[in-house]
């Protein structure tokens, strides 16, 4: 057993975990940002509350910190190019950006949400925790809402994207 556990050590670890995909957003005046996250989860239902971290360097904290609103939502299985293109894996025209041709809608803080999502939140800051390269974010669901219940969530696994192949009954 090593006495070091590295980032390649973490990662071929959690890649077996799976996780849904989600695209946390913000929008401060006329400008909206973006990016793919893995790390979202339910926190408190009263209140209710979620969670998400976000790389300290991500382009999209200026306006989280400016606004104080964030929005998530949840992607459904057709939507791996949405992961990719918010993930920053798709190359852009000078003129787009990752919201270019991407259908959206608001709730009540203003931060966009992505249409035919699975399921979507959206949230005021309600705190900020130091998670040494990301920043944990707090919110309070202020909105939510979902699409039918038979839409499948996209899945990361094993550093592929999955789909929910049959149900699990216990026994």
């Amino acid at each position: 057993m090593a006495d070091h556990v590295g980032p390649e050590d973490m990662r071929d670890t959690l890649r077996l975990w799976a996780s849904g995909v989600s695209v946390v957003t913000s929008a401060a005046g006329d400008e909206r940002n973006g990016l793919t996250v893995s790390a979202f989860n339910s926190l408190s239902l009263e209140p209710p509350l979620i969670l998400v971290c976000l790389h300290k360097d991500s382009n999209t904290i200026p306006m989280i910190e400016e606004s104080g609103v964030f929005a998530v939502s949840i992607l459904n299985s057709d939507q791996a190019y949405l992961s990719d293109r918010f993930a920053g894996r798709v190359d852009l025209d000078e003129d787009e950006d990752r919201f270019t041709g991407v259908e959206t809608f608001t709730a009540l803080t203003g931060s966009p949400l992505i249409k035919d999502a699975v399921g979507w939140l959206d949230c005021r800051v309600h705190t900020r925790h130091d998670g040494s390269t990301h920043w944990i974010y707090i919110g309070e669901v202020v909105a939510t809402g979902h699409s039918s219940t038979t839409e499948d969530p996209l899945l990361y696994f094993d550093r592929n994207y999955r789909m929910v192949a049959r149900e699990v009954i216990g026994e």
